[in-house]
């Protein structure tokens, strides 16, 4: 279970440097783009089935942090929601739109970094 949680760790990971890095390189054009959005999304059920393995597998990875996870949870879903939001609006989306899903996601890596 543990290589399996492990997998989840890597595609969470990979996720939200997609919605980082894809969030970076769409502020020059007009658009956000869809990977953002599916990073996002990514990131959310990655996270998810972390904490579930976690939780049956009893690893101990999450013992004591479901606050911090809790937080992680509400953040990753407002990221996903507002980057859905920009990706259908197209080309109208307003840069402070981009910038929401920017912020949130470099709040959620801050959370995950320095919350112990």
């Amino acid at each position: 279970m543990e290589f399996l949680y492990d997998v989840f760790v890597f595609a969470h990971f990979a996720s939200w440097a997609l919605v980082f890095g894809g969030t970076i390189a769409s502020l020059r054009n007009k658009a956000l783009y869809k990977a953002v959005s599916h990073g996002a999304w990514g990131a959310l059920v990655a996270g998810v089935i972390m904490v579930g393995i976690d939780e049956m597998a009893d690893l101990g990875h999450t013992e004591g942090l479901m606050a911090k996870i809790g937080v992680k949870l509400v953040i990753a879903l407002a990221v996903a929601v507002t980057a859905q939001i920009a990706v259908r609006k197209g080309e109208s989306v307003s840069p402070g739109l981009k910038g929401a899903v920017l912020g949130l996601t470099l709040v959620n890596i801050l959370v995950a970094v320095f919350w112990h």
